[in-house]
């Protein structure tokens, strides 16, 4: 048995899990659902603190969250490099208050795309997702964790194989810890090959009824997206591609005519406020970590570092 059971092998999940293991703790992931398989590998992703609350603690998690990953970004294989680009708006906005964090600055009215009135030119991580999750997986290994697929009714039962449960299971965390306040926002993206495009651009206008970003990598972009509110569906819809694909080819034409190589589909677990929280039972500990809504790989290491915290002083740890 397990010291510290962790349930859900997204980027939430796992991340914990390598913290808790390299802190010593005997770690275990218990999931449903393979890395490869989750929201996580479905993300575009870079940091980008979005509207996440409480506020405070976000901003401390995406501080904690931001130096680990532009650590991750100088050596191979990890899925992290650290790209500049742009966040541009079609209406006139300030910006946010992350930007201090990553030294941006305004972008010169020349340099901002058709359409777009203000922007702000930054450097910050941009993560292949299934890379970077099979690097959270081997690192787990190293340090002695372990992954196995198993799916949980309740955490009453998970809490029966460890004395410690973290519940990491994002969006399905509105069953599996009866939290009607979690909700699924359905996100969609396409990967298209790289026509040669070498920094990213996300579109940051208030109030935005559509998703449109361009995050490339060495071989392909991700370009997004959508956001449905209360759509479970994890079907591909071939209507929602094309129209993501004409948006960002509006902004960026040399994507015209690039193949698709494929469409991904996640859960985004959206919550009223981020849940990192502990409930002591009499069967031991149960420490939520869920709710990140778009912002998981950009409070993943924060929250998990917490998580260690909070679970240090119920298990003891190997030398």
């Amino acid at each position: 048995m397990a010291s510290v059971l962790v349930i859900g092998a997204g980027v939430s999940g796992l991340t914990t899990a390598v913290c808790l293991a390299e802190a010593g703790i005997d770690v275990r992931v218990d999931t449903d659902r393979l890395p490869g398989a989750t929201t996580s590998a479905a993300a575009g992703a870079m940091w980008d603190p979005f509207l996440v609350e409480p506020r405070d603690l976000v901003d401390r998690w995406s501080r904690q969250t931001l130096a680990e990953l532009t650590a991750l970004s100088t050596a191979p294989d990890t899925g992290v490099r650290l790209m500049e680009g742009t966040h541009e708006s079609r209406v006139p906005c300030e910006m946010p208050t992350w930007g201090s964090v990553v030294a941006a600055l305004p972008c010169p009215p020349q340099d901002l795309r058709d359409g777009y009135v203000t922007g702000w030119r930054y450097r910050a991580p941009l993560v292949d997702m299934p890379r970077y999750l099979n690097h959270l997986v081997r690192r787990l290994e190293r340090t002695g964790g372990t992954l196995h697929h198993r799916h949980y009714d309740t955490l009453d039962e998970a809490l029966h194989e460890a004395p410690v449960v973290v519940n990491c299971s994002g969006a399905e965390a509105r069953f599996l810890a009866d939290d009607p306040a979690v909700d699924a926002v359905r996100g969609q993206l396409v990967v298209v090959e790289n026509p040669g495009i070498g920094t990213f651009f996300c579109d940051d206008t208030p109030g935005a009824r559509e998703l449109t970003y361009i995050y490339p990598h060495a071989e392909a972009v991700v370009l997004g997206g959508t956001a449905e509110p209360g759509t479970w569906d994890l079907r591909p819809d071939d209507d929602a591609a094309r129209e993501i694909v004409r948006r960002c080819t509006a902004v960026e034409p040399s994507l015209a005519g690039a193949r698709v190589i494929e469409q991904r589909v996640g859960l985004r677990p959206v919550r009223t406020g981020v849940r990192l929280t502990e409930e002591r039972r009499d069967d031991g500990l149960l420490v939520h970590n869920y709710g990140h809504g778009g912002a998981g790989v950009t409070l993943s290491w924060g929250c998990a570092r917490e998580v260690v915290d909070r679970v240090r002083g119920t298990v003891g740890s190997t030398p």
